[in-house]
């Protein structure tokens, strides 16, 4: 995973766990825009959640960034 990416994962679950608390839950999607601007880094994120981790749809953003840091 690119340092990119991690940077942007961690600060996603920061700001989510900040705004709703340690039982927060995402999804992958939730490091992305709703619109498909870099397909290879979104490609990138769900080869790592579904293939690499066999992630859930939705875990709890804590989880996320632990396996991250």
């Amino acid at each position: 995973m690119t340092e990119a990416l991690k940077d942007k994962i961690i600060k996603v679950c920061n700001q989510k766990i900040q705004q709703k608390g340690d039982n927060v839950g995402l999804s992958f999607y939730a490091f992305f825009a709703n619109k498909n601007d870099n397909p290879e880094l979104l490609m990138e994120a769900a080869t790592w959640w579904i293939m690499t981790h066999k992630l859930d749809h939705f875990e709890k953003a804590v989880k996320i960034k632990a396996l991250v840091e």
